[in-house]
């Protein structure tokens, strides 16, 4: 197959997409692919550049806003169709995390173009971004999720309508950007106004205490259930992307009846967003075993670690098969040779 990898872009989570971009660019070629590397916010990327658009890796923080208003300036639109390696590629594959990578903008670009692309379409993007829509729609699909508020709000309405200690987070973000746990109703404004950095939009959610789940979804299946044990009380960005801030347990150490009702809920949120080929679901269960929706990620963590690999690995699916997998399922054609 011949693949470009469209990675980077302007969102909080740039540095994210450009390392899973990167991975997935090596395993692919590794699998013996064609593939060329286009950074949404600057354009083709020559193979001997590439190593220097993350020459870190992850760090504990997002990138300042600052930096990412500036990259906004190249940020590609229409003319990501005009690219040649665009133009010749059987399919993209969105490397992509956050901001227009992942709320269906691009995903409705690609559309115009009719250019095959990895991961769900326009609509099922823009739904599954939207943290307040995407719980609408699992809690009518008979799914729990809990309770939240969407700001502005008062202290006085938390403590009635969802209770402290909440989460407070911005509605259209990932990586747990702009996220805080807030335990006193005085704590609230400050953590408000974190979140309205990021979004326009801002939620106010029960906190969950309990163990937390990740299930991924590849094709039709589940994918088996993840436990996340995270070093702070809350699994945030430096504990998603720091080595040793964070227990990933693949298969999750719990009986075959909750992970069967984790996939099944999985599988439920997947199909009643509408999403295709491959997502994340994210879940807490309390001390009583009841598991909560919190969201869906249509394009999850790709690095060789992140979750949905360690899933596939612990299924005997290794990170090449798994990147190559992807494509396939963007096609149509899983067992075609392209």
């Amino acid at each position: 197959m011949k693949v470009v990898v469209l990675t980077g872009g302007t969102s909080s989570e740039r540095d994210v997409a450009l390392a899973s971009g990167l991975q997935v660019a090596r395993a692919l070629r590794e699998r013996r692919h064609t593939v060329s590397v286009v950074d949404l916010a600057a354009g083709f990327v020559p193979p001997e550049h590439e190593a220097a658009l993350l020459p870190g890796g992850v760090g504990r923080k997002p990138p300042p806003l600052e930096r990412l208003r500036e990259l906004e300036r190249g940020m590609l639109g229409s003319g990501l169709g005009e690219i040649p390696a665009v133009r010749r590629a059987d399919v993209l594959f969105l490397g992509l995390h956050g901001g227009r990578g992942e709320d269906g903008t691009v995903q409705a670009i690609l559309d115009l173009f009719g250019i095959p692309y990895t991961g769900s379409g326009h609509l099922a993007s823009a739904l599954a971004m939207d943290k307040d829509i995407s719980k609408r729609v699992v809690r009518d699909h008979g799914i729990a999720s809990p309770a939240w508020l969407m700001a502005p709000v008062t202290a006085v309405r938390v403590k009635a309508a969802v209770g402290f200690p909440s989460i407070v987070k911005p509605s259209k973000q990932g990586s747990s950007v702009g996220m805080s746990l807030v335990s006193r109703g005085r704590d609230l404004a400050k953590a408000l106004t974190l979140a309205s950095r990021y979004d326009d939009e801002v939620m106010v959610e029960r906190y969950v205490d309990g163990r937390e789940f990740t299930v991924g979804i590849l094709g039709d299946s589940a994918l088996p259930v993840v436990e996340i044990r995270p070093k702070h009380k809350l699994f945030d960005y430096e504990c998603k992307y720091t080595p040793g801030m964070a227990e990933e347990l693949a298969p999750a150490p719990i009986d075959r009846d909750l992970a069967a009702t984790l996939q099944d809920a999985a599988l439920r949120v997947h199909r009643a967003l509408k999403l295709r080929g491959y997502s994340r679901i994210d879940f807490r269960a309390d001390g009583d075993g009841e598991i909560f929706f919190l969201e869906a990620n249509t394009l999850p963590g790709l690095t060789a670690n992140s979750l949905i690999p360690k899933a596939a690995r612990a299924a005997g699916m290794s990170f090449p098969v798994l990147c190559e997998t992807i494509c396939r399922l963007a096609l149509g054609s899983r067992g075609t040779k392209r």
